[in-house]
């Protein structure tokens, strides 16, 4: 669970930072981009330790984040 909250920190930072009302700054993809890779290679790395209930999680886990991710963005007040 330590690689999703990694997400959710790395994102949040990112998305306060880099994300405004109506405009997302590049940096903001670079960051997700190395954020994707760093999760590639971490579950590649440690392939053992992600049963499939911990995969299942994490897919949720993502898949969650995009939502906080779109809703923190659409609903700034300008």
């Amino acid at each position: 669970m330590l690689l999703v909250l990694t997400n959710y920190i790395v994102l949040a930072v990112a998305i306060s930072l880099f994300t405004s009302c109506n405009h997302i700054n590049w940096f903001f993809w670079v960051i997700a981009g190395f954020l994707a890779l760093y999760n590639f290679f971490n579950i590649r790395r440690n392939r053992e330790e992600y049963t499939r209930v911990v995969i299942i999680s994490y897919i949720t886990g993502i898949i969650l984040l995009f939502g906080v991710a779109f809703y923190w963005i659409t609903s700034q007040n300008c």
